[in-house]
């Protein structure tokens, strides 16, 4: 487990000290964004395949949905209250 962290982490820390110290070529950034968006898709699917064989997830995806129903909608309604809580007192309700 640590192991495979430290993997994420040096992969992470390579690829950022190859964006800040390389000169990547115009071609290649252009590309990059359709790349990231391939990959993501990419780990999705693979996320999908894995939930869709675990049955335990299947028989509870009603109350796992739910549950996430009613998290996002508590963190999007708090956020909200917070920020117009902090925008009335810190800026005085100005934007």
């Amino acid at each position: 487990m640590t192991t495979r962290l430290f993997l994420y982490l040096g992969i992470i820390v390579l690829g950022g000290l190859i964006g800040a110290r390389a000169k990547l070529k115009e071609n290649f950034i252009k590309r990059l964004g359709s790349f990231q968006t391939a990959c993501l898709l990419f780990l999705l699917f693979i996320m999908g395949v894995k939930i869709g064989m675990d049955e335990k997830v299947i028989n509870s995806f009603l109350s796992i949905g739910l549950n996430a129903l009613i998290m996002s909608i508590f963190t999007v309604g708090f956020s909200i209250i917070f920020v117009y809580i902090i925008n009335k007192l810190c800026l005085g309700g100005k934007e």
